[in-house]
């Protein structure tokens, strides 16, 4: 997997290049097929905005915070993207052969 930290107004220094990178691992426990991480965070006045594409198995993710804290903007960036990782992976996932079955074998 590629991790891509960039930042709009702001230094990425190596603390915050680190956290990304900690907290990004987070979304391989739930779909292991994720290519690559572009991760861009900006500083606007006292509005922190972390926002990251995620290129997966079958699409491409996106999601956004706006926080007062950077780290907590990253956690709720993470959050957000760990929530739509789990679905994407939900649709991919075809229900109806473990139906098919249920009915063939009661």
């Amino acid at each position: 997997m590629q991790i891509n930290v960039s930042g709009h107004h702001v230094e990425v220094t190596d603390s915050l290049r680190g956290y990304v990178e900690t907290k990004i691992e987070r979304l391989e426990r739930h779909f292991d097929i994720v290519s690559d991480v572009h991760c861009i965070l900006t500083v606007e006045k006292l509005r922190h905005k972390a926002e990251a594409k995620v290129n997966v198995n079958g699409g491409t993710i996106y999601a956004d915070s706006t926080e007062e804290d950077m780290y907590a903007a990253i956690d709720r960036l993470i959050d957000k993207l760990d929530r739509r990782v789990r679905k994407h992976k939900e649709k991919l996932v075809d229900h109806h052969a473990r139906d098919a079955l249920k009915h063939r074998f009661p």
